[in-house]
């Protein structure tokens, strides 16, 4: 029989049971989704360093996030955003009902208008939840620094990052502050996860600096096939990050993962369209970065638009992105100067940027009221005129400007002690240089396949044709590949 302790009257199993089997979903998006797609994506010398970094920002966030971050963000207030710090690791902290102390909103009388946050699940439940967004945000920065970056510095950058940068855009925009209860939607981390993944990528590639010449030049993927595998579960994950975004298994969580899919599948084929007309030829990277366009443009406004809105955004998000990452990016200097190596900037600000502007337009009364604090809170389409717009434009303007400042900060207060970028030397090799380990153990990095070292010479008595031709079939398993 089942205790009254394991099973308190405010606990709903349905929620509890959706709210980790999303936090699992999100999760498997970064291990091993991103993982394989960055060691994919890559080249080969930079597969084990760019798989480690993702594999490292997930440890690391881990342990930061319980001993102080998930209370900076999610805590009570501290200023008007930020939350104060604390540890989420007790016993009677975890087991006891998920709250967020800071949501609950007020009328200008005084009276409650909003009631705080209380998910019918534990604690434990919403810190898991909210670890996995705050270690995919991190991974995802980590795109715009492949292939140069020194790894003592970034193993020193990701916590902080995370404990400076990451908890201010989360309290900020879900923990209770001012920008949630001025009413900038962001429904599930168009802002929080993408802009500021996106502005902070872009930002720490500035500074580290650019790869060397010929990576710049040429910097082809080394195993496209996984690369789709690593984009795969990313995709399919996102049911995770949208559905799990209300707290609970009600009717926001299916109208979100179904926007959410049908979005990333529009946005994939017009990326995919514009690059047949204007290329000959469809290109998998592209398809992969107009799926990416999409899970992130849809991602602020997911539970709140209908499904033909999320066409809409599908559309915009294929196409915008697009014209910014393969046109205007080669006419702007700064676009230029800046080696952001996976075009973070494009894929994650700018889809993140104009997903929550076309939110401002789409977002439908009904749907809002459910999950949203400000009460009449819709989109210009529906009768809200420029407020939501406008709001929307002003939450986008300080998750920018903060990460800029933050991410600055952190990368000039590091140069001090260590070097942000690896020297030439060491970039011309790779993940030897950098870990003492190499990707694929295959001949065809200048080592010769020597007979004697790996068979054993045949017999003489055999005869001398016979020990010709094994010798022959032997070589012929030598062949260099060139990744």
């Amino acid at each position: 029989m089942v205790s009254d302790r394991a099973v308190p009257d405010w606990l709903n199993k349905g929620d509890n049971a959706w709210q980790m089997i999303a936090s699992t979903l999100i999760g498997i998006q970064s291990m091993p989704g991103l993982v394989v797609l960055y060691g994919s994506i890559v080249k080969k010398k930079w597969a084990v360093n760019s798989a480690f970094m993702a594999l490292y920002s997930f440890a690391s966030s881990l342990i930061i996030w319980v001993l102080l971050g998930f209370r900076m963000a999610f805590g009570e207030r501290l200023l008007p955003f930020w939350g104060k710090a604390g540890p989420a690791l007790s016993e009677d902290y975890l087991i006891r009902r998920a709250i967020i102390p800071s949501t609950a909103h007020y009328y200008h009388n005084g009276t409650v208008e909003t009631p705080t946050v209380e998910p019918f699940y534990p604690q434990a439940a919403l810190v898991l939840f909210h670890f996995m967004y705050a270690a995919i945000t991190l991974i995802l920065l980590a795109g715009s620094v492949l292939g140069r970056m020194n790894i003592k510095a970034w193993m020193v950058f990701s916590p902080l990052w995370l404990l400076f940068s990451y908890t201010v855009g989360a309290f900020s925009m879900w923990g209770g502050g001012f920008l949630y209860h001025w009413g900038v939607i962001d429904y599930s981390g168009g802002y929080v996860i993408h802009l500021s993944s996106g502005i902070a990528g872009f930002t720490a590639a500035y500074w580290v600096g650019p790869r060397i010449k010929s990576d710049r030049e040429r910097f082809s993927p080394n195993n496209v096939l996984l690369m789709i595998v690593g984009a795969g579960l990313l995709w399919l994950g996102w049911s995770g990050f949208n559905g799990g975004a209300p707290y609970a298994a009600n009717i926001i969580a299916p109208i979100a993962v179904l926007n959410t899919h049908i979005c990333a599948a529009t946005s994939l084929l017009m990326w995919t369209c514009l690059d047949v007309v204007f290329f000959s030829k469809p290109s998998v990277i592209g398809a992969i970065q107009g799926m990416m366009t999409g899970l992130v443009c849809i991602t602020p406004a997911a539970g709140l638009v209908h499904s033909w809105a999320a066409v809409v955004m599908g559309l915009f998000s294929g196409s915008i992105p697009w014209f910014t990452m393969m046109i205007l990016h080669k006419k702007s200097s700064l676009l230029q100067k800046v080696d952001d190596t996976l075009a973070v900037f494009h894929t994650h600000a700018v889809a993140g940027l104009l997903g929550g502007i076309l939110t401002g337009i789409l977002a439908h009364p009904q749907l809002a009221s459910v999950i949203l604090p400000v009460s009449g809170t819709m989109g210009f389409a529906y009768g809200g005129g420029f407020t939501q717009v406008y709001k929307q434009i002003i939450g986008a303007l300080f998750i920018v400007a903060w990460n800029i400042f933050a991410t600055t900060a952190i990368l000039i207060a590091i140069g001090w002690f260590i070097p942000l970028r690896m020297p030439d030397d060491q970039l011309m090799i790779g993940d030897d240089a950098a870990h003492g380990e190499e990707a694929y153990a295959l001949w065809g990095d200048g080592e010769k396949f020597d007979v004697m070292r790996h068979e054993t010479i045949p017999h003489a008595s055999r005869g001398n044709d016979d020990a010709q031709v094994q010798l022959n079939n032997i070589a012929a398993r030598g062949v260099t590949i060139q990744l």
